[in-house]
């Protein structure tokens, strides 16, 4: 989840939505921008009523269609970048490329003040892409973690993480592939001064 992600999204502008999409209530504004400017880099951006963010156990949107419509908390998010693909205006739609870090829905969209979102897709997610997909490959174990770093094991740490025991940490500072003689035996995690096998992949 903490992967960086790139959507493709379908904004209409000079409408807007009280859902952020078209399911909502739609209002006519008439808002249209000569140019469209969305904000990039370390934000802080708040969950609106209408959206799959977790508060006490529920969604928000789940809240909000009972009418308990309440915002979320601010939270920390990272947009590299916006790329406009083919806009249209006279209150068309308006293509953009985003690819924030986390979790995004249409009522995340950035510019519901002077739009909303029409479509939206998920395009990547880290070095996965979408057009990349093919159902008949499945892409093996080792290579698709390969996005992460790696522990090397000796054969003796090995069969010790393999039964689920823990390593002394080496500075890890997030989730590692423990690897031995190329071999995927474990991802591991640190906790405090170990490193513990979350998930073992190969019982030696």
């Amino acid at each position: 989840m903490e992967l960086p992600k790139t959507y493709r999204t379908v904004a209409r502008l000079g409408w807007r939505s009280d859902t952020g999409d078209p399911e909502g209530k739609l209002e006519h504004t008439g808002r249209v921008p000569e140019r469209l400017e969305l904000p990039t880099g370390e934000l802080m951006q708040r969950p609106p009523a209408y959206s799959a963010v977790r508060v006490g156990g529920e969604r928000l949107y789940q809240r909000a269609r009972r009418g308990e419509a309440i915002e979320g908390e601010p939270r920390p998010v990272s947009v590299y970048r916006f790329e406009e693909l083919w806009p249209r205006r006279r209150s068309g739609p308006a293509s953009r490329s985003s690819a924030p870090p986390g979790p995004m829905s249409a009522s995340w969209w950035p510019t519901s003040a002077i739009a909303y979102c029409e479509q939206l897709e998920r395009t990547r997610i880290g070095p996965f892409r979408l057009e990349d997909a093919d159902p008949e490959r499945v892409v093996p174990l080792g290579e698709a973690l390969e996005f992460l770093p790696e522990r090397p094991l000796e054969p003796e740490e090995a069969e010790r993480v393999s039964h689920g025991a823990r390593l002394p940490a080496a500075g890890e500072a997030g989730p590692v592939r423990m690897t031995s003689a190329g071999e995927l035996v474990a991802i591991g995690e640190p906790r405090g001064p170990e490193l513990a096998p979350v998930v073992v992949f190969a019982p030696r």
